[in-house]
């Protein structure tokens, strides 16, 4: 990015911040300049200056004609070291996540969005048994208790020789290689647990800026919450889309953290009448600490008795006597620590009208220890000697998997009733899917988890079963997950019809926007037909993005009917399909055997996909890059269903902008113009939201390439819809926004003029910004697409002019013996 384009010559010092967006980028290109120091910040995520500007607020005099430039690095917080690439494994609890912040507007219905948020929790939960019960899957069934069972299996793999069988080993009993092939999903939950805990430390456990920890009268997000000393008067309640009405409080004083202070000619400010807090404003949004440790307590507790009760259900049909009484007495634990784990799921969902540091040690710590406690003694009950007992065909896991397909279905509909409720009373029709985009993307999240466990499972019991392979029953996995994989090659001819529908009307979009795109560039007299198809081209592709709603539906829709369709299948045949089609017409029964035969091949292709890109992203930086990519738009949202999704790196993020836009304004006193391009203007915009009053009378808002009404305010409606968008229009001292009709991510962010204020959106500017040659451009000009907007002139244009509307610099007083002024460690204040 540019800065040196020069700013109005007045209203005093000016900052210039700089946020780059999805992909990340050096400070030095954000910059223009190779010699660039970090001045506050650490590897992860810091703010840059140019050398010459490190000590310009010792010398406001030289920046009279242009704003000091800053850069903001945070790429390292989504696509730094290589091991990250690991995350690609936990995709489906970071799509679940994104489920929670996708539900529409209320409308004064508390009680229907908490039903919504427990309905998710749900869901996520059930995605943490799927994946522990797929873990079990591969080392109980296929592993200890099929393959060592069997001896042609055992005999090819010499690392099972003291599990096998019909050797008469210690560890051959059924029971006994259980509990040891238990250790394979246990050491995956607690590595689950550990890394949701190591990541909390260092991406999300940043406070916001000291002065916001006051409580603030609101209604939490999944009800109302308890009155508060200094709470709203009777009768100030919440209104439509979670806008809470604030009193004035510490956040408009003039000490408060981020307000400018009072110096020579300036006047403490009034108190300022009662305004709107929209959801990103409220103090805690960016600090979920309580919730994600409880969720992380339940989750881990829930993972190690799902692998306590695969133990259970194998050894409960071979018990009598004192076993029987003591497997009964362990079911009854389990029951009741089941019980207790839905109960902390269900129980209320984020509190954000505060910085809530608690952190509830009984349920976080008691709860998963007493199930590791239970899961220790079904272990030893399974050990326990069983005269008789021989391992033949396959453990109970249909029922299993049967019970959490269906269970997942059920939850997926009753949050689409949810959804449709609460999209009722007030219909906008830029919503995706009609409020129906939650219900949605959580379908899909169980779609991916099914299609990797069942990978897992495909592939792990082909390969053991490859060199016994007509020796001896045929190890596999349960039939629903046959089942489950052929319906994959159905529902990629179903995606056919759609997808071809949007390419031919790509097409025609194109031919149809050829005439606009010379009427555009004035080129009737000289067309050029070639030059005239690309940008026509691109401006179609760009509208692509706005079909997605329709093919996410699709997919879900078709996910819902399908899955619901192989538990049918699987109970009604108690086959796989290749052979529960065995007397039906020859062509019926080929294609079953193909659809499975097909299917099983691409979910274990799609699970290595996963394996080889991930192994590729750790040693190719290029490849890491794009991982980084994918998560800068998944984990923007904070850890409010699943605990063991990747880390929410705007909640290190934000309370870095909202920092050095405070700590900046209150020193100097200046103007400061936060600009951030693509994922980058979501960061800004959730900044400022974080602002105080008095602060952000002193910020303008410039984002261009911005997906803030385009991906955002149509998926997460609640958070960033029209009242939010129109909402911060009225609270920033003033915003504008740029865009490109070939930018297939950016877009207008549809907030139109109000009383003394402007439109957000300027002009669609032209892409490119020449049609042919011409004497400024003798060369041809690119499609730049989502890139480079600070290449058009109206980019400066644009950030002058929010220069020109700001308040003029207030007079304050420095102290040179200040910590942090710009000394020996080569660092000025940050």
């Amino acid at each position: 990015m540019s800065p040196a384009t020069p700013a109005p010559e007045t209203g005093g010092a000016a900052l210039e911040l700089l946020v780059h967006g999805v992909g990340g980028a050096t400070p030095q290109s954000m910059l223009d300049d190779p010699r660039t120091v970090r001045v506050t910040g650490d590897g992860t995520a810091a703010v840059y200056r140019r050398s010459e500007d490190l000590d310009a607020e010792d010398h406001p005099e030289r920046y009279a004609a242009r704003p000091v430039p800053e850069a903001y690095c945070w790429s390292n917080l989504t696509s730094g070291d290589g091991t990250r690439a690991l995350w690609l494994l936990l995709l489906p609890f970071m799509v679940v996540n994104l489920a929670h912040w996708m539900r529409p507007p209320a409308q004064g219905r508390p009680g229907l969005v908490r039903l919504y948020g427990v309905l998710v929790r749900l869901v996520a939960l059930t995605l943490t048994v799927l994946l522990t019960a797929a873990a079990c899957e591969v080392a109980l069934d296929l592993t200890a208790w099929q393959c060592a069972g069997t001896p042609a299996c055992s005999d090819a793999y010499s690392w099972l020789g003291f599990l096998a069988a019909d050797r008469g080993g210690w560890w051959s009993a059924p029971g006994r290689r259980l509990a040891l092939a238990a250790l394979v999903p246990t050491a995956l939950v607690v590595l689950l647990w550990y890394l949701s805990n190591r990541t909390w430390s260092a991406y999300e456990a940043q406070r916001p800026p000291t002065g916001h920890d006051a409580p603030a009268p609101e209604t939490a997000p999944d009800g109302p919450a308890p009155a508060a000393p200094g709470a709203a008067p009777a009768g100030i309640g919440p209104t439509p889309d979670g806008l809470i009405p604030t009193q004035p409080g510490p956040e408009s004083t003039p000490d408060a953290a981020g307000a400018a202070p009072a110096g020579p000619g300036l006047t403490a400010a009034a108190p300022e009448p009662a305004v709107l807090r929209p959801a990103l404003g409220r103090p805690g949004f960016w600090y979920g600490r309580r919730l994600v440790a409880r969720l992380r307590g339940a989750h881990t507790a829930a993972g190690f008795l799902t692998v306590a009760a695969a133990l259970t259900t194998a050894t409960s049909r071979h018990d009598t006597g004192a076993r029987a009484a003591a497997g009964l007495a362990l079911q009854a634990a389990l029951v009741a620590l089941g019980a207790t784990v839905l109960w902390v799921v269900c129980r209320r969902g984020r509190s954000e009208r505060r910085v809530d540091l608690r952190v509830e040690r009984a349920l976080v710590s008691w709860l998963p220890c007493t199930a590791l406690g239970v899961l220790a003694l079904t272990a030893l009950h399974a050990g326990w000697s069983r005269p008789g007992w021989v391992s033949t065909g396959t453990l109970p896991g249909d029922a299993a998997f049967g019970a959490l397909t269906l269970a997942q279905g059920g939850l997926v509909v009753a949050l689409g009733a949810v959804a449709l409720l609460l999209q009722r009373p007030r219909k906008d029709p830029r919503t995706a899917l009609r409020g129906l985009g939650g219900p949605a993307v959580a379908m899909l999240a169980c779609a991916l988890a099914g299609v990797m466990s069942g990978g897992v499972a495909q592939r792990v019991a082909d390969w053991l079963d490859g060199t016994g392979a007509g020796q001896g029953p045929r190890i596999g996995p349960p039939v629903l997950l046959s089942w489950q994989a052929s319906v994959i090659p159905v529902l990629l001819l179903l995606l056919l019809a759609p997808a071809a529908l949007l390419a031919v009307r790509t097409v025609l979009d194109a031919r149809r926007l050829r005439p606009a795109v010379e009427a555009d560039y004035d080129a009737a007299d000289e067309p050029d037909p070639v030059r005239t198809g690309r940008i026509a081209a691109g401006r179609a592709r760009a509208g692509l993005t706005d079909s997605a709603p329709v093919l996410v539906g699709v997919v879900s829709g078709a996910t819902l009917l399908l899955g619901a369709a192989s538990v049918a299948g699987a109970w009604a045949s108690g086959n796989v399909p290749g052979r529960a089609f065995d007397g039906a017409h020859p062509a019926i029964a080929a294609a079953a055997s193909a659809a499975q035969a097909l299917g099983s091949w691409m979910i274990g292709f799609g699970f290595l996909l996963f394996v080889t890109w991930g192994r590729r992203a750790y040693k190719d930086a290029s490849a890491r890059r794009t991982i980084g990519i994918l998560w800068d738009v998944g984990t923007f949202w904070p850890r409010a269903a699943h605990p063991f999704a990747p880390p929410c790196y705007a909640e290190r993020a934000v309370p870095d902008l909202t920092w050095r836009m405070s700590t900046w304004t209150r020193r100097t006193g200046g103007r400061l113009v936060i600009s951030g391009h693509s994922q980058g203007s979501v960061l800004a915009a959730a900044a400022v939201w974080q602002l105080p009053p008095a602060t952000r009378g002193r910020v303008a808002l410039l984002t261009y390439g911005s997906p803030l009404e385009r991906l955002y305010g149509r998926w997460f409606p609640a958070y960033f819809g029209p009242e939010a968008l129109r909402g911060l229009h009225r609270t920033i001292h003033c915003w504008s926004n740029l865009h490109r009709a070939t930018d297939p991510i950016g877009g207008p962010v549809r907030v139109p003029a109000e009383a003394d204020r402007p439109a957000v959106d300027a002009d669609v500017l032209l892409d490119p910004v020449a049609y042919g040659r011409t004497r400024e451009h003798p060369l041809p000009e690119p499609v730049l697409g989502h890139s480079d907007y600070q290449a058009d002139p109206e980019f400066a244009r644009r950030r002058s002019a929010l220069l020109d509307r700001l308040l003029p610099a207030v007079p304050s007083r420095r102290d040179p013996n200040a910590p942090g002024r710009h000394g020996s460690s080569g660092r000025s204040s940050g």
